[in-house]
């Protein structure tokens, strides 16, 4: 995986963990690809192409290393709250699995407390986790809605996803404009007045 950290002084330093195996079997892979599609991979421009490429999708598809549960539960806290909790406009950048090119949004996500909170980073952790995999975006949704609700044990849980798809924008039907939207909500947001009220503060900009 990739790391970022300040050095001495303040100085950017930037840290690289991949498995050197893996890099190097997706680097040959890549190498094949680049002279299938008609380009010469020996050409200047694309002598370190297949490297690069190598560690970018290990770090875009970061997320199968990852347990979404376990982050939920390092910051676990007992706390007496039943109202509703939201982190909405989480940024959101995944890859369609059906063609392996990018789509990218904002999550918002809700859930009601019963007995226990969890740190507000870890909503954002959880979505990812998740979305650093191939994906579609429906099963994205229903992922973070039940990682959350099997871990906490919530009264509720509601996932609203936004998202432009590049398999939509760049080939295909080629709309541009096109954002699809998916949702997922269990316990006490299943009730109209409890999803209504959570509709209407992901919409409403109170900051």
């Amino acid at each position: 995986m990739e790391f970022s950290t300040n050095g001495k002084n303040g100085s950017y330093v930037k840290i690289e963990h991949f498995d050197d195996k893996k890099t190097t079997a997706l680097a040959d892979n890549y190498k094949n690809i680049l002279s299938l599609i008609g380009e010469d991979e020996k050409r200047e421009g694309l002598t370190d192409t297949p490297l690069r490429v190598a560690k970018a999708i290990q770090f875009l598809t970061q997320g199968y290393a990852m347990n979404p549960e376990d982050i939920l539960r390092s910051a676990m806290f007992k706390e007496d709250y039943k109202q509703m909790v939201i982190v909405k406009d989480i940024e959101i950048y995944s890859m369609c699995e059906h063609h392996m090119i990018p789509f990218f949004g904002k999550a918002h996500v809700a859930y009601i407390p019963n007995g226990y909170i969890t740190g507000l980073s870890k909503i954002a952790r959880v979505v990812e986790a998740f979305s650093r995999r191939l994906q579609v975006q429906e099963r994205l949704t229903t992922q973070i809605k039940e990682c959350i609700h099997n871990t906490l044990n919530p009264l509720g849980v509601a996932v609203v996803i936004e998202a432009q798809h590049l398999c939509m924008q760049m080939r295909g039907v080629q709309k541009q404009h096109s954002v699809t939207t998916t949702s997922d909500f269990t316990g006490a947001f299943e009730r109209k007045e409890t999803r209504e009220e959570f509709i209407h503060l992901i919409g409403t900009n109170l900051h």
